[in-house]
């Protein structure tokens, strides 16, 4: 048998050598290259023949060229997941042939939630849950303190992907879970599980034989100490839906976002909160973030943010304190900072009020991230009502861009917006005027407005 010849190539400049070292010499990286398989033309095609799975017509036969015109529109066969966050989040349900990628940082909930959703599909379909990390008794564990259905679910304690797909061959599982992507190997790769060639090798081995075989492929990641996914970013361009489950160890609420989706909105939302029992869905997610108090506060104030294809009410605070250093602070808790410097700007040029000599704290209540500008206006309506020491009413709803000539900008979705505040009580909103429903909304007061000015007096 022939050596397997390799090579390292540099992930930044795709430059090759023969063997590793620590710096790439033509881009001056350092640690970036990894080592790559070469093989051969003819060796390629006999793999190829040799992976190759049955029981799906799109794996095999030949493929003819056809112009875009003559493409079938048909939408893409889904079904759920039984979990309705999930599946809101992936798209409306689950498609065959489609692989998904689950991230979150330790203790975040990633397992306990594909294996309630294991557990619920195993009893429709063929279902198979493989572990790499944990051992049988642990999973079977875990499934017995929540309560969940264990009869069908098929399980396999496992490391190597050729005989996961060797497995999987024989019992067509339509839905299969890899627990986790860091722990896989591949007997030909040499170089330890969880280095860069595994985990790329691994994951398009697995990627292609879900698409051949129509399995839905739920691949479990590890995420680093910054939040980003760990192993190669080739990864996720690889996979179809990349999910990501935050949370806390101090709050019992995860939130799964999209950021990646070919089948579905991207930046889509979905909150679960984790009981006992495991994770269970919040269908109305605006009201576990306005948990609010009885009585109105000096730099509190209510906006609606939009995530994926539905708003969402959260409160944003505010404090504004006299500084003591020669540089006043300026600390953003899930809003972005240098936009809030730039805010505090035009609120001192446009609006006459300087906090240069203050401290500046802003928080979204609930671990939210807000990544719109729909939050400028709210932001500086809160600012301005805790350097006042001035409580905003609290019915009052806001949101609107601000530019840096003062004038406020309309936003996306602004009609809906509204709507979802009135659903909730609220009986004023101070908004942009392009913004504005043409139709009145029983029970509530829209003040619009152009200017930052026009905005400061509506207070």
């Amino acid at each position: 048998m022939a050596r397997q010849k390799t090579a390292y190539v540099c992930n930044d400049c795709g430059a090759d050598y023969t063997k590793w070292q620590g710096q790439c010499t033509s881009c001056n990286a350092w640690n970036t290259l990894t080592e790559v398989r070469l093989t051969t033309a003819k060796t390629a095609a006999a793999e190829a023949r040799n992976v190759r799975f049955d029981g799906y017509a799109g794996g095999a036969g030949k493929q003819n060229i056809v112009n875009l015109s003559e493409v079938a529109l048909e939408e893409m066969p889904r079904f759920s997941s039984g979990a309705g966050e999930l599946d809101r989040v992936l798209g409306g349900g689950l498609v065959p042939g489609s692989a998904v990628l689950m991230g979150g940082h330790p203790g975040a909930g990633k397992s306990t939630l594909l294996l309630q959703t294991m557990c619920y599909l195993a009893e429709q379909m063929p279902a198979l849950y493989v572990t790499g990390e944990e051992s049988l008794q642990q999973v079977a564990m875990r499934a017995n303190r929540l309560g969940l259905p264990t009869g069908q679910l098929k399980m396999l304690s496992e490391t190597s992907v050729e005989k996961i797909c060797d497995t999987a061959q024989q019992i067509q599982p339509k839905v299969m879970v890899i627990d986790s992507i860091q722990v896989m190997h591949m007997a030909d790769v040499q170089s330890a599980p969880g280095s860069v060639s595994q985990v790329r090798e691994s994951a398009a081995y697995l990627t292609r034989y879900a698409k051949q075989t129509g399995t839905v492929l739920f691949l479990v990641g590890h995420v680093t100490k910054d939040g980003s996914l760990a192993g190669p970013k080739v990864l996720e361009h690889m996979i179809d839906c990349s999910l990501q489950l935050e949370g806390s160890s101090d709050s019992r609420f995860r939130t799964l976002r999209s950021h990646k989706n070919r089948f579905g909105a991207v930046n889509e939302l979905g909150v679960f909160a984790m009981l006992e029992n495991g994770l269970k869905e919040v269908k109305n997610p605006s009201s576990i973030f306005l948990s609010r108090e009885e009585g109105p506060s000096p730099g509190s104030v209510v906006m609606v943010v939009w995530e994926g294809t539905r708003p969402l009410l959260v409160e944003i605070q505010a404090l504004v304190d006299q500084s003591h250093m020669n540089n006043p602070r300026r600390v953003a808790v899930g809003l972005e900072q240098n936009r809030m410097a730039m805010l505090l700007a035009v609120l001192h040029r446009h609006g006459g009020l300087m906090t240069g000599d203050q401290d500046v704290f802003v928080n979204v209540v609930g671990g939210v991230k807000v990544l719109e500008t729909s939050a400028d206006l709210a932001l500086l309506m809160a600012v301005v009502s805790s350097f006042r020491d001035q409580s905003l009413p609290h019915e009052l709803m806001v949101f609107g861009e601000v530019g840096l000539s003062g004038e406020i900008r309309p936003v996306p979705n602004g009609q809906e917006r509204i709507r979802e505040a009135a659903k909730h009580g609220f009986k004023r909103a101070i908004v942009p005027k392009s913004n504005v429903p043409k139709e009145k909304i029983p029970g509530m007061q829209i003040v619009p407005v152009t200017k930052l000015t026009e905005a400061l007096e509506a207070l």
